[in-house]
């Protein structure tokens, strides 16, 4: 699991960027880099989409290339920051900055206004006017002052400036409050100057100065901010403000300056009313929505303060509400109130407001006789009831907008808490915030609150899966919690893995009357049957999110009714949205989608799967036909689709394929299980061509090995020969030579039987290229060249060529290496294809190093750094890359080869395959030994010979062995030096390459 960045890095936020490692200050590459960073940081331990990035970067119109401009700053921050790989961290479809507390301002200043407002609760004023004092010296300036950023950055930076604002008042007020005021008057005057509009700010200046025995300038204070307000806003000062100005005016003694605090000695404060539930004594995580409703409850409202959380059954709405209304109870003397309205209750019907209005009139001592019998009439009479009280009213469980209008208090001395499955969008001021699931620090923390932190450190790597399978859900996490305590000899592995079969998971999760099923379920009955019916759908899908046109397909409707169907979903949190226009299942709402199959569904659960893989057949078909313009045609006939997502650019086809890759595999093995073969062949095609394109070898492997299979069970010879093709593909670039030399014989068979040329050419091809790595070098020489005189497609002859120049440059056939390399060359130009191009260019600067020509090979190198960075081809880079260092270093350049030796390496280990990883760590063994770094040298070719060794490539572990023979020699171990000596020449003969070729 990748971990923090480095504790000697700290990133300060709040005001101009500052990244400091121990003494240094580190500079970053620009303002793009610069927002981007802090866009990260602003949300720390949190996934940052690229859409959302973008909008944080651009003041206006993105660029075309908005999305590969971000993920380039990416890398250069990784780059430029010490463990910046650490720092920054690819999740999903965007990244996560993950960075400690004490590593950055902002997290500090978050935990010490919530350690202030904690102490305020307890009553410890002084301790909370000190955390005060310490999260505002944290400030230094604006956020990113004067270095710009869009309005989705604007926005975040306005919003925690308030936060600093709200502080900075609270202190001002603690100060007021324990009788300092001459000494605030500076203090206020500077931030006030910054904020000219904030009354708040006013008030308490004008309070300090009056008490400091300056009323004269208190009222002139008023005059002041009064002609601010008419010219800047066109209003007046708000009652708070006049009120105070008149106070001033008439010398009242409410403004005389407090008492200390405390009743004397004795004497009991009064109980308040309170039905709140009890507080949870191992209440634990949702820190970050906790500190943001306390945060909401804050802000200054002039009618009653309405704050309500959503959220799917299941996710600690009413835990988090019910805590939150302990922390705040002192705040409200006049009452804490709470109301089950049952608006998702098993067996009970939502209760009617006018029920509820009677219920809560009784509570607070109105006498039976005097509550009214119509609902208007309670209504009325409990909101006259509030008038200048201080109440807490918690609403749980609420249905609709209709069952709670009627039950808010007018009070401006009042805040009510809902809690629903449902957003309440018509319910106008509240405040909204939505819990999903825990992040996975607060589900360990909460089950190691439940079960003991011995029993969870006996079995740490069984409790992070006993979460995962949870979906770190808190009701099932309680509910998988009790099971164990209630089961002393069961270990925490038992129940995972009582939890793993899918299809008792969901029975596993429920205990009495607590069950995750029945919970969701309840989301689920209270939906028209239309959206019963997409819901359901939508657990057959093969992704885990879904977009509107993939959900259009499933559903059988069009994009727009799609979406509306969703939105609905979204809406009762049944699916939720991490990015927009994009709907996912939670795991276990996917599993009770999947329940509710059954065998009257049947036909119709099978044709909605028919159309979604028809669907990503469609689209992935014209996604590649941009992608991939000069690949080989194949007669398929593509299914007729309602509707694709616009695809006819390159940045568009590569984005959904992209987004899509975990839907698209997924829809492979869908097809294939169902015996939807011939589709499974086409989009498995599909498929491999965009794996290969982004090194994701093993996945490319999987989906071959289904299309083989497909093809076998349909019995059709041309796709049973593509597919064992591409399988064939998968095997050498897995260094699995030997499965791949039988797959690309059966082909070769199949192709000859059939009069296919251009199968024997493709086979051919393959069969060169294996017996080759193999070390049957002239064989493979022979093969390849029959291939390149077959080959008619220009893609195709490109690939053979290169595979040709490879093996002619290893037998030591410089020049016949540098000819085919450049026919391949101007062929992969023509086709349009920039990726095609980095290994022929690649095979060229290889053929022209043996030659000694290091200036021409560093000509065709340099194309093939400007046309790749690494996130095409990854391993074909990764050679580029470390060729790169070798002509650099034989250029004399050897600060540049350095720095291109190790990224090679980084990224051949990465995100390259064992074969290309021991060819880069050959390559730069070399260069490190020529530069006289033997220890490094001897380093990389005894890993290149391991690695070569487990896959039997003779070729790489012949020039590994004369590497270790050399680096070893030069470091004084000679007996080493001569067993790998002996071991490489042996090699050498046998391939009848010539002893240490390049």
């Amino acid at each position: 699991m990748t971990g923090p960045v480095a504790r000697t890095v700290r990133f300060n936020i709040l005001g101009s960027l500052e990244i400091q490692d121990g003494e240094d200050r580190l500079r970053l590459g620009g303002p793009i880099q610069e927002r981007v960073l802090v866009a990260l940081l602003l949300e720390p331990g949190r996934v940052v989409p690229v859409s959302r990035l973008i909008e944080v970067v651009w003041e206006q119109e993105p660029p075309a290339t908005a999305v590969h401009q971000i993920r380039k700053a990416v890398a250069d921050l990784r780059r430029r920051i010490p463990d910046g790989a650490d720092l920054i961290v690819t999740d999903s479809s965007g990244y996560r900055a993950c960075v400690e507390e004490e590593q950055l301002d902002l997290s500090r200043f978050t935990r010490l206004t919530a350690q202030a407002r904690q102490d305020l609760a307890a009553g410890a004023v002084t301790e909370a006017a000190d955390h005060l004092r310490a999260a505002l010296a944290l400030w230094r300036g604006p956020v990113l002052a004067d270095r710009g950023g869009g309005p989705a950055l604007t926005a975040v930076t306005t919003a925690l400036d308030e936060r600093r604002i709200t502080a900075a008042e609270q202190l001002f007020q603690l100060r007021l409050d324990q009788g300092e005021t001459a000494d605030l008057i500076g203090d206020l005057r500077e931030l006030i100057t910054a904020h000219p509009l904030h009354e708040t700010l006013r008030a308490q200046l004008m309070l300090a100065l009056y008490r400091s025995g300056r009323a004269a300038e208190a009222l002139e204070e008023y005059g002041r901010v009064r002609d601010l307000l008419i010219e800047e806003l066109g209003t007046d000062p708000g009652p708070r403000l006049t009120k105070l100005y008149e106070a001033i005016l008439h010398d009242s003694d409410e403004l005389t300056a407090p008492e200390p605090r405390g009743a004397p000695a004795g004497v009991a404060p009064p109980t308040a009313l309170s039905t709140l539930p009890y507080d949870l004594t191992d209440f634990t995580g949702r820190e970050d929505e906790l500190k943001l409703l306390l945060a909401r409850v804050d802000e200054s409202c002039e009618g009653t303060r309405i704050v309500a959380v959503d959220g799917m059954g299941g996710c600690g709405k009413t835990s988090l509400a019910v805590h939150a209304g302990h922390l705040l109870a002192d705040r409200y003397p006049d009452g804490r109130l709470h109301v089950d309205l049952r608006g998702h209750s098993p067996g009970e019907e939502p209760l009617q407001p006018a029920a509820v209005l009677g219920m809560l009139l009784r509570t607070i001592g109105v006498p039976d006789q005097r509550v009214p019998e119509d609902e208007g009439g309670r209504a009325a009479l409990w909101r006259a009831t509030l008038t200048n009280r201080r109440v807490l009213l918690l609403l749980d469980n609420a249905s609709d907008t209709a069952q709670v209008r009627p039950l808010l208090p007018a009070s401006p001395g009042c805040l009510v808490l809902i809690t629903s499955r449902q957003r309440l969008v018509h319910l106008d001021g509240a405040e909204w915030i939505s819990l999903g699931e825990m992040p996975p620090a607060d589900s360990a923390t909460l089950l190691a609150e439940t079960l003991g932190e011995q029993r969870v450190a006996a079995e740490p790597e069984a409790v992070t899966e006993l979460a995962e399978l949870c979906g770190h859900l808190p009701l099932a996490l309680r509910i998988t919690s009790a099971r164990l305590r209630n089961r002393s000899r069961w270990t925490v592995q038992h129940l995972v893995d009582r939890l793993r079969d899918e299809t008792r998971r969901l029975g596993e999760l429920s205990a009495g009357e607590r069950s995750v099923a029945a919970t969701i379920q309840l989301s689920y009955q209270a939906m028209d049957e239309p959206h019963r019916k997409a819901f359901r759908l939508l657990g057959l899908h093969p992704g885990t999110e879904a977009d509107v046109h993939s959900g259009a397909a499933l559903l059988g409707t069009g994009p727009l009714e799609a979406e509306d169907i969703l939105e609905r979903l979204l809406d009762v949190h049944l699916v939720r949205q991490n990015t927009l226009g994009r709907y996912a299942l939670h795991d276990l709402v996917r599993s009770v989608a999947q329940s509710l199959r059954t065998e009257a569904t049947r036909a119709a659960d099978h044709a909605a799967v028919q159309r979604v893989v028809d669907y990503y057949v469609a689209a992935s078909e014209v996604a590649c036909s941009v992608l991939f313009p000069g690949r080989a045609g194949h007669t398929t006939q593509t299914p007729s689709v309602a509707e694709l997502p616009p695809l006819h650019g390159i940045e568009q086809a590569g984005d959904w394929f992209c987004q899509e890759q975990e839907a698209v595999l997924s829809a492979v093995a869908v097809a294939h299980e169902r015996g939807l073969d011939t589709k499974t062949g086409q989009l498995a095609r599909n498929a491999m061509f965009y794996l290969n394109l982004r090194g994701c070898y093993d996945e490319y492997a999987h989906v071959a090995e289904l299309a083989v299979a497909s093809a076998r069970r349909l019995g059709e010879g041309s796709g049973l020969r593509t597919s064992l093709t591409n399988l064939t593909s998968a095997h050498w670039k897995l260094g699995r030579f030997r499965d791949g030399l039988r797959s690309a014989e059966e082909a070769h068979q199949i192709a000859l039987s059939s009069g296919d040329l251009y199968g024997e050419a493709v086979s051919l091809d393959q069969l060169g290229l294996l017996n080759s790595s193999l070390g049957q070098l002239r064989e493979g020489r022979e093969q390849l060249l029959r291939s390149v005189e077959m080959q008619e497609n220009p893609l195709r002859k490109g690939i053979a060529l290169c595979n040709l120049s490879t093996v002619c440059s290893c037998l030591g056939r410089y020049e016949e290496a540098v000819d085919a390399a450049e026919r391949a060359v101007v062929l992969h130009s023509s086709n349009g294809e920039p990726a095609g191009r980095i290994p022929a260019l690649n095979d060229l600067a290889v053929a022209l190093l043996s030659l000694g020509d290091p200036e021409r090979a560093k000509t065709h190198l340099d194309q093939a750094l400007a046309f790749g960075d690494g996130s095409s081809v990854p391993e074909d880079f990764a050679l580029t890359l470390a060729l790169a260092a070798d002509a650099e270093q034989r250029l004399g350049h050897q600060r540049t080869s350095a720095a291109y030796a190790e990224r090679a390496v980084d990224q051949a280990r990465t995100r390259g395959t064992a074969l290309r990883a021991c060819e880069v760590e050959n390559i730069v063994g070399r260069v490190h030994r020529h530069g006289g770094a033997y220890a490094r040298a001897l380093e990389l070719h005894r890993s290149a010979a391991q690695r070569a060794g487990a896959i039997e490539c003779r070729v790489e572990l012949a020039r590994a062995h004369d590497g270790v023979a050399q680096a070893a020699g030069a470091l004084g171990d000679q007996a080493s030096a001569r067993r790998n000596r002996s071991a490489a020449n042996e090699l050498f003969a046998a391939m009848g390459m010539p002893c240490g070729t390049p």
